[in-house]
């Protein structure tokens, strides 16, 4: 019988904790969040609503329209989940990226081998992304205090395998105290409690 409820017990705690780590219904959050007030909280809100576990992660190159370019709407990565959650707040970030790329395009990372600008990839790539936030955007402190990091903030992370990572911070808590992050690594356009899963080399604001 003691076997039978720790077996329950632990059984009840990993469903306790999935829900708490990962939270994939924006019914459930727009059904609880109180108005938008203030520019970052709206940028958040639209973080949350694009919300959809069933997009599948797709890396590929892809031809898009110029500006108002999109992948399909069923695919998309890190730094497709960013684009259109300002996109709904009337911000391009293709736009906004491709202009200041044009204008300085020295100042951006160079790993691909490029010679020039390319409306098509250049918003799409993390380490742009951080470039841009860090040279339009204010720079936040990194840190591991949960407080510093509030809806609708950018956090740019270092994966295990070293490849950059981006999320948006939402208006949603955790039951470990830290806002929820929105992001895609695989599993859709999730909201996950993994702020501090890896290491942070990047915080911004932007609007």
């Amino acid at each position: 019988m003691k076997k039978i409820i720790i077996t329950v017990a632990i059984l009840i705690l990993v469903v306790i904790l999935y829900i708490n780590l990962s939270f994939k219904s924006p019914a459930i959050i727009v059904a609880n969040r109180k108005p938008a007030t203030d520019f970052y909280t709206k940028l958040a809100y639209a973080g949350e609503d694009i919300v959809d576990p069933n997009i599948a992660y797709k890396a590929a190159y892809i031809q898009i329209k110029y500006p108002g370019g999109d992948i399909p709407a069923n695919t998309g990565v890190c730094s497709d989940v960013i684009i259109r959650t300002y996109r709904k707040v009337g911000i391009d970030l293709q736009v906004k990226v491709h202009e200041d790329m044009k204008n300085n395009f020295n100042i951006y990372p160079k790993q691909w081998g490029l010679t020039h600008t390319d409306t098509n990839i250049d918003h799409r790539r993390v380490y742009n992304l951080n470039t841009f936030f860090k040279r339009k955007g204010q720079t936040l402190p990194i840190t591991k205090i949960s407080s510093d990091y509030k809806p609708g903030e950018i956090v740019i992370w270092r994966l295990m395998n070293g490849l950059p990572h981006i999320g948006l911070v939402t208006s949603v808590k955790a039951l470990s105290g830290n806002y929820y992050m929105v992001h895609n690594w695989g599993s859709g356009q999730v909201m996950e409690d993994v702020l501090f899963c890896s290491e942070i080399i990047g915080h911004y604001r932007y609007k």
